[in-house]
C-alpha cells in the first residue's frame, strides 16, 4: 500500500520520546506514554462516536504490520461493524472453546476472598476498612469485572494512572501514598488468586522488576506537605478563643492540644483508658499509628477538663457524638474552620500558618508543640515520645524501653501552662538546660 511522505517512518518510531499521540494517517497513531512505553492505537468514528482501539506495543507490532492491521479494521468500520466489540466477542468465544473447566474468578470477588483471608492481620477496624475501601474506590471501577486470570501489568497501570482531578493529575502523581498502598493491595489480591488456582504466572502488580520499570519511584513524585500550624505568639490567643466555645468537638480539640495527641487517638478515647487517680491515659497499641501502647501523663488542666466533661449513658467514649458513637474525623477540623471564619468576618486575618499562609488545622497543632519543646530546650527523645513517634533505631529501642513518662509529666504541665498563656513554674527546669 502507498503512504504519503511526511508520515511516520521506522526511525521516528524508535526515536520519539515525548509523551503524546503521533499520527501516521488513516486513524493510526503511535502512543508514547509519560513513562516512555510505546504502542499503536487505531482511532475511528462509528455512529457519531469516536473510539480508540489499542493494537499492541511496537515491539510486538511493527509499523508495517500496524498499517496493515488498520487497513483491515477500516474495512470493518465502513461496513458498520465495531472492531472493538468484535474483538471482545472473538476472545469470549475462544475462551469458551478452549476452556478446560478451570476455575474463574472476577477481581471484585477475589477482593472479598482475599480480604477475609487477611482479617487476622489487621491491627484495628480502621485498617480493615481502609484496605477494602481503596480497592473499591480505585481498582473495582477499572478492573473489577475482569477475570483475575486475564489481568496484566497494563491493567494495573490503568488503575494507578487514572486521572483523579480536573487538571488530569494521575493517582500515582497526586495521591502517591494512597497509590503505593493500593498497588500492594492489588498485588496481595492477585497473589491470593494465584495460590488459590485462579491464575498462573507472574504477579502483574509486583513492584521489583515489573512496575518499577514503568512508574517513577514514589519518592520522586510524592510531595511532603506540611500541615498548617500556629506560631508560638498566636497559640495562647488561639487557645483562649477556642476555650470560649461550647460543644463536645471543641472539648475534644482542647484535650488533643493539651495531650499533643492525634485527632483519631482522642476521638477514639474511652473512659476505661483513663485513670484519673493516676493522672494517666493509656492508649492501646491497636489504636496507635505505630501499633504499640502509648502512655500520656495528664496535666492538671487535662484532668480538670475530663472531670468537667459529661458522661453519656451507654457510650464508652470520652468525647462522644450526639448519638453516642465516636466523633467524625471532620469534627475537630470543623471547629477550627468556624474559628477561622469568625476571625475573617471580624476583619482579622485569623489563625494562619506563617509559611504557607493557610489556616491552621488540628494536626498542625502537634507541630506547634514540637517547635515549643525545641525552643524550650526539652530533650528531643522526650518530645518525640510525647508525640508517639519512633525514637532511635530498632536496636536502640530494644535496649531503651523507658517511655520517660514521669519526665514527660513535667513537660506536659509546662505545655498546658503555655497554652493558657502562663509561664512555667520557676522551679521546673528543662532537662537539657539542667545538664
Amino acid at each position: 500500500m502507498a503512504y504519503d511522505k511526511g508520515r511516520l517512518n521506522a526511525k521516528q518510531v524508535a526515536a520519539l520520546a515525548k509523551p503524546g499521540h503521533y499520527a501516521d494517517g488513516k486513524g493510526l497513531y503511535l502512543q508514547v506514554s509519560k513513562w516512555g512505553t510505546k504502542s499503536w492505537v487505531f482511532k475511528f468514528t462509528l455512529g457519531g462516536r469516536t473510539r480508540g482501539m489499542g493494537l499492541g506495543p511496537i515491539d510486538e507490532l511493527s509499523l508495517k504490520k500496524a498499517r496493515e492491521e488498520v487497513e483491515r479494521l477500516r474495512v470493518m468500520v465502513r461496513e458498520g461493524r465495531d472492531p472493538i466489540e468484535e474483538r471482545a466477542e472473538q476472545r469470549r468465544k475462544l475462551k469458551e472453546k478452549y476452556d478446560d473447566g478451570g476455575k474463574t474468578m472476577l477481581f471484585k470477588d477475589a477482593i472479598a476472598k482475599a480480604h477475609a483471608r487477611k482479617e487476622s492481620e489487621f491491627s484495628n477496624e480502621k485498617h480493615r476498612k481502609d484496605w477494602r475501601s481503596s480497592l473499591d474506590t480505585y481498582a473495582v471501577p477499572k478492573i473489577g469485572d475482569m477475570d483475575v486470570a486475564h489481568i496484566t501489568h497494563q491493567d494495573v497501570l490503568r488503575v494507578l494512572n487514572q486521572a483523579v482531578n480536573e487538571a488530569g493529575g494521575t493517582l500515582w502523581e497526586t495521591k502517591t501514598d494512597t497509590a503505593t498502598r493500593l498497588r500492594g493491595r492489588i498485588e496481595s489480591v492477585l497473589s491470593w488468586a494465584t495460590v488459590s488456582g485462579y491464575r498462573t504466572g507472574d504477579n502483574p502488580a509486583r513492584w521489583a522488576g515489573n512496575l518499577k520499570e514503568l512508574l517513577p519511584k514514589p519518592s520522586k513524585v510524592s510531595k511532603v506537605t506540611k500541615q498548617p500550624a500556629l506560631t508560638q505568639a498566636d497559640f495562647p490567643k488561639w487557645f483562649a478563643e477556642m476555650r470560649k466555645r461550647d460543644g463536645m468537638a471543641t472539648r475534644c480539640l482542647e484535650f488533643a492540644v493539651l495531650c499533643a495527641s492525634r485527632s483519631g487517638e482522642v476521638r477514639g478515647a474511652t473512659w476505661d483508658e483513663i485513670d484519673l487517680e493516676a493522672r494517666m491515659w493509656k492508649i492501646p497499641g491497636a489504636r496507635m499509628k505505630m501499633e504499640r501502647d502509648h502512655r500520656v501523663p495528664l496535666s492538671d488542666a487535662a484532668v480538670a477538663l475530663l472531670k468537667a466533661v459529661p458522661r453519656v449513658s451507654g457510650s464508652p467514649y470520652v468525647f462522644p457524638a450526639v448519638r453516642g458513637g465516636a466523633l467524625s474525623d471532620m469534627a475537630l477540623s470543623a471547629t477550627m474552620r468556624r474559628m477561622q471564619e469568625a476571625e475573617v468576618k471580624a476583619g482579622r486575618k485569623g489563625w494562619l500558618d506563617p509559611d504557607s499562609g493557610r489556616p491552621a488545622v488540628p494536626h498542625g497543632l502537634r507541630s506547634t508543640f514540637r517547635v515549643w519543646t525545641a525552643e524550650r530546650g526539652y530533650d528531643r527523645d522526650m518530645a518525640e515520645m510525647a508525640l508517639a513517634h519512633c525514637v532511635g533505631s530498632a536496636v536502640e529501642r530494644a535496649y531503651q524501653r523507658s517511655d520517660m513518662v514521669e519526665r514527660r509529666r513535667a513537660m506536659m504541665a509546662d505545655w498546658a501552662a503555655f497554652c493558657h498563656g502562663k509561664e512555667p513554674a520557676e522551679n521546673v527546669v528543662p532537662i537539657r538546660g539542667a545538664v
